[in-house]
């Protein structure tokens, strides 16, 4: 028993080491969106509603990025762990390259079809007219928040998590201060409400993306930019990504309609929401994303070491840890949720659906706990297939069809969407913990490993 308990200590430490840093890079992400809701609720309840709108459509590029990151962490780990820089580089291009092209259509469709995409969700003309306005300046940026997004997760599939904290935070920092003067006309800078949250948003996405790029190239980072020449990594990498992009792309998908139903209760209800999804994001997502991260950095390099034994130890480990802290932070958010809704707004009726709802992310967050280690570990070693079923599951069965269920057909209101939030994440959970259990993921990677390591053969 001392010797599992000293073993699974070490695990903890070590994910304590790489995962802070990355907590930190999410604590600073999310900042940007919490800013942003935070001065639009200066405005109006309407403008808060537009930019949550808006965000179900500027989070497509982060779910591209997400996928491809996905793969690009897959590889880097991997081959980190089967120590072939080589293969690795080509990669690393080979996803960054990808995410540029991956963006200028999204681009294109959101500078020319915001208002209509706003509107197709049955929004009033006011949150229409805002909320097209704020995703045309945000979705301009898209190839950039791609890039951004992979090639952090590239580099820190080596183990380097500080340098994209560092990135980012000087993201954030330009985020806050452009938001801050732009939206609210703070000194010299013109008010330009919510068309200028959405100019600050853009620009420290392009700042971002330059940074990450360039840390790349230099010889700060233990990886470069080689020149893609494999079919055999590009066929793998898209392998790996397709499946989190499609996920990624139809939550997002199943989004809309729940978004159109949280409408059929108002403005306020839909406000609330949006503002209880950016709390628990805030507070909870840099911890989940953090145990997800450095599940798959260290189930990769394990596997690619050829110890699958190591691997599913620390994929074991890390949940284990992941599931104490996301308990307490559920136990403080179930809390201190009428206090922190508060903080966003001060209409009556909007802070008691938020209440309701911020509650409810906090029951989910023991099923949260689990659902973002075991995913991360997965894709660690390429199997983003489980991660996909869990989350259609998750999305259509329960978020969306639950809660049409419980809310309107048998007329629970706002408490049946409450349960339909705990009921999704609680299916993603054990997906995902059948195909940790029951599945072949490592010898998927396995498979994968060799095909690349025959590359290494040939040249």
């Amino acid at each position: 028993m001392t010797v599992v308990s000293a073993r699974v200590r070490s695990v903890w430490r070590d994910a304590v080491s790489l995962g802070w840093p990355i907590a930190l890079q999410q604590t600073l992400n999310t900042l940007m969106r919490t800013v942003d809701v935070l001065i639009t609720g200066f405005f109006s309840p309407a403008a808060v509603a537009a930019i949550g709108l808006a965000d179900l459509y500027s989070r497509v590029p982060l779910r591209v990025g997400m996928g491809l990151g996905s793969g690009a962490i897959a590889i880097s780990s991997q081959e980190t762990g089967r120590a072939s820089s080589a293969t690795r580089d080509r990669a690393i291009a080979q996803a960054l390259l990808v995410g540029a092209l991956a963006g200028l259509p999204i681009a294109v469709v959101g500078v020319l079809g915001s208002e209509f995409l706003i509107d197709a969700l049955g929004a009033e003309r006011g949150v229409v007219l805002l909320g097209g306005q704020y995703l045309a300046v945000v979705l301009a940026a898209a190839p950039f928040r791609i890039t951004g997004f992979v090639g952090a997760r590239a580099l820190q599939g080596i183990g380097d998590t500080r340098t994209p904290m560092l990135v980012n935070g000087a993201a954030t920092g330009l985020n806050i201060l452009l938001s801050v003067a732009l939206g609210l006309g703070v000194g010299p800078a013109p008010r330009l409400g919510i068309v200028g949250v959405g100019i600050a948003t853009a620009a420290s996405r392009v700042v971002e993306a330059t940074l990450l790029i360039g840390a790349i190239r230099s010889p700060r980072t233990a990886v470069s930019l080689a020149r893609p020449r494999d079919i055999v990594v590009t066929r793998q990498l898209l392998a790996v990504s397709a499946p989190d992009v499609a996920g990624g792309l139809s939550t997002e998908v199943a989004n809309f309609p729940f978004n159109a139903l949280l409408l059929l209760f108002g403005t306020e209800a839909t406000a609330a929401y949006h503002i209880a999804n950016r709390l628990y994001q805030q507070l909870t997502a840099p911890l989940f994303r953090a145990f997800r991260t450095v599940s798959s950095i260290r189930v990769g390099q394990a596997l690619g070491a050829g110890d699958r034994d190591e691997a599913r130890y620390v994929a074991g480990a890390v949940c284990a840890l992941s599931l104490l802290t996301l308990g307490a932070a559920g136990t403080g958010l179930f809390v201190g949720a009428e206090p922190l809704v508060g903080l966003f707004t001060d209409d009556a009726a909007t802070i008691d659906d938020a209440v309701a709802f911020t509650r409810a992310f906090a029951v989910a967050m023991a099923c949260i706990g689990v659902y973002f280690p075991l995913a991360g570990a997965l894709k660690g070693a390429g199997d983003t297939r489980t991660p996909f079923y869990g989350g259609l599951v998750g999305a259509y069965g329960f978020l969306l069809g639950s809660s049409y269920v419980l809310a309107v057909t048998l007329g629970f209101g706002i408490v049946g969407v409450c349960v339909g939030i705990v009921l999704s994440w609680a299916a993603r959970a054990a997906i995902v913990g059948a195909g940790v259990l029951r599945g072949d993921w490592a010898g998927l990677a396995a498979q994968l490993i060799e095909e690349r390591a025959a590359l290494d053969e040939s040249e």
